[in-house]
């Protein structure tokens, strides 16, 4: 499993991103000085995966804090106010992924309990703070992972949908945390991951992580996912999640939805896997913003023009899959399966006593 594509630079005040954009062709990193190069990070896919922009976004307010004092705006009354307007900017770079805005309210938590405070005071205890979201996120996946195992059958085939493993966490995953300690307890498992247009996340990403580990991995074309199934190829799909509504409706990767149709329809068991912060209790799925990017991820592929000057298209980065489609979560917490209702209230229940 890669754990090196999120990582502050030893004695400096920088992040590096390992960019996802230029995988597997290229191995690159994207240095973060400050909020600003967080938020274009984020929005423009340098990084991305609910968990990692989440961990991101933790980095992103100590950098932020750390840039303000080297610009000795530490002694300004202003200070305060520069902070806050980053913070926001770099909560709201994506709609949809609830762990960025979880991961910002986590910091600024941090900062009101210790109110007043010096700038360069606040940058030490958020670097701590990051340090341990980051460590955090790392060991709930490896517990998630552990538990999903458990679902899977030596010999299955698992489908997945997007990239929801290393890369889109702090260094484990989370659908793909639970292939890879299925792997570990000595079971043997392969993978089918779907392409995922328009950015391919699953061909360039997960197939790359995958082969990294040493697992079994096949690339399929996203409307390969009904033959595959008809032909007996895929025992479960394991798929992660963006955001999970208190009703279990849950947004992630665009065509998330229509595989969870195809696998109902052919008796596949359908999970998703994602840690507790990916739970919004306060949204139900209809209320869950869709994020709408530029045309040209579809209109272009590698920047040459694959459709006619003119023609517009849609491109909504993530459906929401209806919990009746769901056939478990598996979570650090434990696996919760239907009826949601009850479950689920009890996952919140447990959330809100740990906070």
């Amino acid at each position: 499993m890669l754990n090196y594509h999120i990582r502050p630079e030893p004695g400096q005040k920088r992040l590096l991103l390992l960019d996802q954009r230029l995988l597997p062709g290229q191995e690159q990193y994207f240095i973060c000085r400050n909020a600003d190069d967080v938020t274009q990070a984020v929005q423009n896919m340098v990084v991305r995966g609910a968990p990692a922009i989440g961990v991101t976004a933790a980095w992103g307010c100590w950098l932020e804090a750390a840039h303000l004092e080297a610009e000795g705006l530490g002694e300004s009354r202003f200070w305060e106010q520069l902070l806050d307007e980053a913070l926001q900017k770099i909560a709201q770079a994506r709609p949809t992924a609830v762990n960025l805005a979880w991961a910002v309210e986590r910091m600024r938590k941090v900062w009101q309990k210790n109110t007043p405070l010096q700038l360069h005071a606040l940058a030490d205890i958020w670097r701590n703070e990051a340090e341990n979201i980051h460590a955090d996120d790392i060991e709930l996946n490896i517990k998630l992972g552990a538990v999903g195992a458990e679902l899977l059958t030596d010999g299955d085939t698992v489908m997945t949908h997007c990239n929801a493993g290393s890369l889109a966490t702090a260094g484990y995953g989370t659908a793909l945390g639970v292939v890879y300690a299925a792997v570990e307890s000595g079971k043997k498992i392969r993978v089918i991951a779907n392409e995922t247009r328009p950015l391919l996340q699953g061909a360039r990403l997960s197939a790359y992580e995958l082969q990294k580990s040493g697992v079994e991995v096949t690339v399929a074309c996203d409307n390969a996912c009904a033959l595959l199934m008809q032909k007996g190829l895929v025992q479960k799909v394991v798929t992660g999640a963006d955001r999970i509504a208190a009703d279990g409706d849950t947004a992630n990767k665009i065509g998330t939805h229509g595989v969870a149709i195809m696998a109902r329809h052919f008796g596949i068991p359908f999970y998703i896997a994602a840690p507790c912060s990916t739970f919004d209790f306060r949204a139900t799925g209809d209320k869950i913003p869709l994020e709408e990017r530029p045309a040209d991820e579809v209109l272009r592929f590698n920047g040459t023009q694959i459709s006619p000057a003119g023609v517009d298209a849609y491109n909504f980065a993530f459906d929401v899959t209806p919990a009746a489609l769901i056939s478990a979560f598996i979570t650090e917490r434990g696996i919760f399966k239907p009826p949601y209702g009850r479950s689920l209230n009890e996952l919140r229940h447990q959330t809100e006593d740990k906070a």
